[in-house]
């Protein structure tokens, strides 16, 4: 990876200098190749920059409270559409529902009660949720994306009481150990750059004062290293890679939080929200997944990389900055993601044949007719799919699985038509003569609606 290695190293350094960092932190993690780490610069303090410096990670740290939040899900803790008063013991604004506060469409205002960013002082568990009496919710509930460092600070205090545990304590139990993330944590530690606002006008570094933001935690007190964060940018692109038996999260959970559920801009639609998480779209079916994080003297991206040709699995990139105003360093994960893919893609890997259709289904396999449009069925990777004839060939086709005790009714798992099902009818000989999806009519030829009914 000489050759794309100098490439990813000139970025790095070009975005330093250009945006004038005085830290600049970078690790690229995938699957297929050894971690690939760079610094620029200096700690500015007698700490020495080095792979493990921890910078702070803003609101990359809104990740970690949306993954727990999902595991409290998955174990029957909580369902998404409950309100928090189900579980909390709230003054106003009870009636919110988890799944509104992650995906910042629950209308909550952004910061909790006060002048929080001039005094620095964030409010400690039981002062935020008394003074939730003195908060707004700005719009209707799923009115639009609002986003909201009050909401995933009471999703935090939720997982919390949950748990029986502080925030800090169930995170350090059930995500960092278990993904092996030991620099990541809610204090700097010995061995932290120091935060700074860059001169607009001069090159004089100014020192931001460090801050603890207490109750508000689980919305961006965070530090960590780039070789954590681009390990975490991994999981959250590609679970599996990284936590095969599902300890931390079934790679399904990802799937749902990795869904759309609102664009940042209704005009632009250059990003969207999940469930805790920023989603940017590119070309070819690709897709960032992570978030963006800023605090006083610190700016964090950290995305993983989703689909596309050359992209590798575990993808996962890493940029924290100690400079507050460095803009250009969180446009750098997505472009060494990009540059990473394109002139150090991922290897092909060659097809091998497989176990043909069980006998049952073979007479099924080929081409059909629904709606007027062509689709092709066929038996690959141990389960039927089906895709449009005329799809692009990275869209992802439609996946079915047998209904148990069902012959010949399947559901659709994935892809066009997700939950719905297939049903097969066939004739006396047992020949695969129609087919239904979604209640749709399927036929080996084209007709119209009201040709014939194959059922008769």
């Amino acid at each position: 990876m000489t050759v794309a290695s100098d490439r990813l190293a000139r970025m790095v350094r070009q975005v330093q200098e250009r945006a004038r960092v005085p830290a600049l932190a970078v690790a690229l993690h995938r699957a297929d190749r050894p971690l690939w780490t760079l610094e620029v610069g200096g700690t500015g303090n007698d700490t020495v920059l080095g792979p493990g410096t921890r910078f702070r990670i803003g609101s990359v740290t809104k990740t970690f409270t949306s993954v727990l939040v999902l595991q409290c899900r998955d174990d029957g803790l909580l369902d998404l559409d409950d309100p928090l008063s189900r579980h909390l013991d709230l003054p106003a604004h009870g009636e919110l529902t988890v799944r509104r506060l992650l995906s910042h469409t629950a209308g909550l205002q952004r910061e909790p009660y006060g002048d929080v960013w001039d005094t620095l002082r964030a409010p400690q568990v039981d002062e935020l949720v008394a003074d939730l009496a003195r908060v707004e919710r700005v719009l209707p509930a799923g009115r639009r994306y609002h986003y909201s460092n009050l909401g995933m600070a009471l999703l935090g205090r939720l997982v919390g009481a949950l748990r029986g545990g502080t925030w800090a304590e169930v995170l350090t139990e059930r995500v960092l150990d278990p993904l092996g993330l030991a620099a990541t944590s809610v204090t700097p530690g010995p061995a932290a750059a120091t935060g700074f606002l860059v001169d607009a006008y001069s090159d004089e570094a100014h020192p931001e004062p460090p801050t603890d933001f207490g109750a508000v935690g689980p919305a961006a007190q965070l530090w960590s290293t780039a070789t954590d964060m681009a390990r975490w940018a991994a999981f959250l692109a590609d679970p599996a890679a990284l936590d095969p038996a599902g300890a931390v999260l079934a790679p399904t959970t990802l799937d749902e939080m990795r869904w759309p559920v609102t664009t940042t801009d209704e005009t632009a639609w250059t990003a969207g929200f999940g469930l805790g998480l920023i989603l940017v779209p590119y070309p070819d079916r690709v897709v960032h997944v992570g978030h963006d994080g800023a605090m006083p003297g610190f700016l964090a991206g950290v995305y993983g990389r989703r689909g596309g040709d050359g992209t590798a699995g575990a993808m996962g990139c890493a940029v924290l900055a100690s400079s507050g105003t460095a803009g250009e360093a969180l446009e750098l994960p997505h472009r060494l993601l990009a540059a990473a893919a394109e002139h150090d893609p991922a290897d092909v890997v060659p097809w091998r044949p497989g176990p043909g259709a069980p006998g049952p289904l073979r007479g099924l396999l080929g081409r059909w007719w629904g709606e007027g449009f062509e689709y092709v069925f066929c038996w690959q990777e141990g389960a039927l799919r089906a895709r449009g004839a005329d799809d692009p060939a990275g869209k992802p086709p439609a996946v079915f699985a047998p209904v148990p005790d069902s012959p010949d009714v399947f559901r659709t798992v994935s892809g066009r038509e997700a939950g719905e099902l297939l049903r097969l009818t066939r004739d006396a000989a047992g020949t695969v003569v129609g087919m239904h999806w979604a209640t749709y009519r399927f036929t080996r030829h084209q007709e119209t609606f009201d040709r014939y009914d194959f059922r008769a």
